[in-house]
């Protein structure tokens, strides 16, 4: 069974990270992140890694151990080249615009859904049916697309609403005569 924990998480050249009062805060070229440390693992510093190991043999210092290195990983990533999500619209009159830190939604109500836009996010509309969400931390990115997403869940039978890019709508026949 291969753990992905085992793995120590490589730092970049042009990023830096420093462990102090509980936290570990990553700088690059993108801005800083923290991420508060678990006492159920371990976090070593080497020359050019940052290695975690579970602080004894429980059960749940064990199931942290994984996590934790994910979470230190997408601390990394984040900074070097950032995160996305594209969102797709579709249905007669569906459309999207960016305004300043505002998002607005033509969703098919009675009037137009406007979402404020959380700091550390850039939020893109190249056309009226695309949404780009693009910031450094994972996930604040997902979870906005999962707040624009739940206005207008795509349906079955026609596929209309707001879906990821690349997701796959299970499609289903209709009412037959």
């Amino acid at each position: 069974m291969s753990r992905i924990g085992k793995r120590p998480v490589a730092i970049p050249s042009g990023v830096t990270a420093a462990i102090d009062n509980g936290a570990l805060s990553v700088k690059g070229p993108k801005g800083t992140l923290t991420l508060g440390l678990s006492d159920l693992v371990s976090y070593t510093l080497d020359d050019g890694s940052i290695s975690i190991k579970p602080a004894n043999d429980s059960k749940a210092a064990r199931s942290h151990w994984g996590m934790q290195r994910t979470l230190v990983s997408n601390l990394v990533e984040g900074v070097t080249g950032g995160f996305s999500k594209v969102l797709e619209i579709t249905g007669v009159g569906y459309r999207a615009a960016a305004q300043g830190n505002k998002l607005k939604l033509q969703l098919g109500y009675s009037h137009d859904v406007e979402l404020d836009i959380p700091a550390g996010l850039e939020v893109k509309t190249p056309d009226q049916t695309t949404v780009e969400i693009n910031g450094i931390d994972k996930q604040a990115v997902g979870q906005f697309a999962a707040e624009v997403r739940r206005w207008r869940k795509p349906e079955p039978y026609k596929g209309k609403g707001i879906k990821y890019r690349g997701e796959y709508i299970f499609r289903k026949e209709g009412k037959k005569k």
